[in-house]
């Protein structure tokens, strides 16, 4: 137990070593200045012997009882340098005004002037001892100079006062970092006088360059204008030539295309004339085939027919004849077999062919209704109506019946009569085709006249056509009979060109 409380103790008192030799005898050194420990001799850089140590930018401990520690700063020193009555080369008391950068510095062997003159001493100090250094060496380079070349050259000044101060500065360790010569001014007004006279040199020369860049532009401008003028009138002689020829040109080209138009037009309608011509034999040949088929040939047949049927005839009377004679040789039989009822019954069989013969002779009267009257109080008409209506209830026969097929029967005989006197349907194409053309002749000339443009044209035929039924059956009729050839000779125009496709799909408009 003793030997572990002795071990604790130790090790309290070593804990409390450790953190004593922390506090005050452990140093950390920051980038921005030197730690000096004075007490222990070393070699310098030079060779010398110095009784200290440096550490720059990193940590030591300081040797108990036998070192001393310091910090020197080594950051940045801003001195304001203001010089009156300097006296510059020439007498002239000028006034200076600057701003110096300067700092202690940091390597050997500077640092050690530094230790040597600066240790110990305040910033304010420092920079007070910067100063004055600077503004002597300021002064002595001013008496070197005259107002002239410091107030011209402000760089070279400012180099020829940092080559001054170097060497003492270096001496008390500081570093001149930068140096601005902010003012320069003088209470004689020399400085001034000078930039007067350089203003009114400066302000003559600018006139004088403006009065000469003034007439060599007026002289420039005026050459300039003369060959601008030169090259106008050259440039509207040759926009005249090219002018001139292109109307000569025009005029050769369009004699040229207006002899040729001429000529095609005069070509067109010389061929149009040959294919109508040749149109039109082929038409004749046509309507002679046609009427060689609708009516010679038909009256041939006619003729023929006629011929048969008189033969037919012929024979039918011979045969009728002698059926007529058996037929009464029977009849007579007949008769005298029926007894007193032979003549009703003669007369019932009779007024078959007796009605048709009546109707025959009225062939335009239509029966509706037989009206059935009474035979005893009416005159021979209602007997008339009342016998045929008790014919129908008897035997079957309707006598108004068979007259109104019978005149159904002749119109229809007689239709088929007319028939053969129309022209064929061949030779309509001819008509309707003349018909249409001077329908839509004129029509054509109107917007022609009216100087339309082809899309207005377009548009106006087509309402026309819509709003005439008529007009465009009669067109779909030619175009079913001759097709779009017989389209485009109905509408042809030598100005109004529409064509034929378009015209057909107007008319399949519904």
């Amino acid at each position: 137990m003793e030997v572990i409380l002795a071990l604790l103790g130790i090790l309290g008192l070593g804990t409390g070593a450790g953190v004593f030799v922390i506090r005050n005898l452990y140093y950390i050194c920051q980038p921005s200045e030197v730690l000096i420990f004075a007490g222990s001799r070393r070699s310098s850089s030079d060779g010398r012997q110095v009784g200290y140590r440096l550490v720059k930018g990193g940590s030591s401990i300081r040797v108990p009882l036998l070192e001393r520690t310091f910090r020197l700063d080594l950051t940045n020193m801003i001195i304001e340098l203001r010089v009156s009555n300097a006296y510059s080369k020439g007498g002239i008391p000028l006034q200076v005004e600057g701003v110096a950068n300067i700092k202690i510095a940091g390597e050997e062997p500077t640092i050690d002037n530094a230790i040597e003159r600066l240790l110990g001493k305040s910033r304010q100090q420092i920079e007070q001892l910067a100063k004055e250094t600077l503004e002597g060496n300021l002064r002595g380079v001013l008496a070197s100079l005259t107002p002239e070349q410091v107030n011209e050259d402000k760089i070279a000044f400012a180099k020829s006062l940092l080559e001054e101060a170097e060497d003492d500065l270096e001496k008390l360790g500081l570093v001149l970092d930068n140096l601005q010569i902010q003012n320069i001014s003088d209470d004689v007004s020399y400085l001034d006088s000078i930039g007067r006279k350089q203003r009114a040199e400066l302000l003559r020369d600018a006139r004088m360059a403006e009065a000469q860049a003034q007439a060599e532009s007026v002289i420039r401008a005026a050459e300039n204008e003369r060959i601008t003028a030169l090259r106008r009138i050259d440039r509207d002689m040759e926009i005249a030539k090219a002018e001139a020829e292109r109307r000569v040109q025009d005029a050769i080209t369009k004699r040229a295309a207006m002899v040729a138009e001429v000529e095609a037009e005069i070509a067109s309608e010389v061929v149009k004339t040959q294919a109508e011509v040749a149109v039109q034999q082929e038409r004749i040949k046509q309507v002679e085939q046609q009427l060689q088929a609708d009516v010679v040939a038909p009256a041939e047949a006619d003729c023929k027919r006629a011929i048969s049927k008189a033969k037919g005839n012929a024979a039918q009377i011979v045969e009728d004849g002698k059926a007529q004679a058996e037929g009464t040789l029977r009849l007579t039989e007949s008769w005298k077999a029926a007894g007193a009822s032979a003549r009703e019954i003669f007369l019932f069989q009779k007024l078959d062919i007796l009605l048709k013969t009546l109707v025959a002779s009225v062939p335009e009267i239509e029966v509706q209704n037989v009206t059935v009257i009474d035979d005893q109080g009416g005159g021979t008409v209602s007997k008339m109506a009342s016998f045929l209506e008790q014919l129908r209830q008897t035997t079957g026969v309707d006598v108004a019946g068979t007259l109104q097929n019978l005149g159904r029967g002749d119109e229809a005989s007689n239709g088929s009569k007319q028939q053969h006197l129309l022209p064929s349907e061949s030779l309509e194409p001819i008509s309707l085709e003349q018909s249409l053309r001077q329908d839509v002749r004129p029509f054509l000339d109107k917007l022609a006249q009216n100087e339309e443009t082809i899309s207005q044209a377009q548009h106006t035929l087509k309402r026309t056509i819509q709003k005439y039924p008529k007009l465009k059956s009669r067109l779909k009729k030619a175009l079913e009979v001759g097709g779009q050839e017989l389209l485009k000779e109905i509408f042809y125009h030598p100005v109004i060109k529409i064509p034929t496709k378009m015209i057909e799909a107007w008319l399949n408009e519904e």
